[in-house]
């Protein structure tokens, strides 16, 4: 893990923080997982933080409690919707790290309610 990312190292939430188009931020925890010095996340493919982040892909990045409440300092990060090949790769780097509950919800979301997600990938900015 880069030494930006080390906050990370052991916590299961991260809080998202994206912007709206009149820069009012939104605050989002979500699950994720780190590899090679980028955060993955995923979400549905129609949520707000996606659109926002379409529109805009700074944001930024802080590990958080499971109501999103902060444990740590904000990281400043560029988004990005992965393409198919980076969806594959972030989705079994989220499997790998929450096992069952992300198995369930990829059964109940995905294949039972067929809701499209999409992964997103964070890099810390320079």
């Amino acid at each position: 893990m880069t030494d930006k990312l080390s906050v990370f190292a052991g916590k299961k939430y991260l809080s998202l923080e994206s912007f709206r188009k009149t820069g009012a931020p939104v605050r989002t925890p979500v699950w994720f997982a780190e590899h090679d010095g980028k955060l993955y996340t995923y979400s549905l493919a129609d949520a707000g933080k996606v659109k926002r982040i379409r529109n805009n892909p700074r944001v930024r990045v802080a590990p958080c409690d499971v109501r999103g409440g902060n444990v740590g300092e904000w990281i400043e990060a560029v988004a990005r919707i992965e393409d198919t090949v980076g969806e594959r790769f972030g989705m079994s780097l989220l499997t790998k790290k929450y096992g069952l509950m992300k198995r369930l919800g990829d059964f109940f979301s995905g294949k039972l309610l067929g809701r499209k997600r999409v992964v997103i990938s964070i890099n810390p900015s320079d």
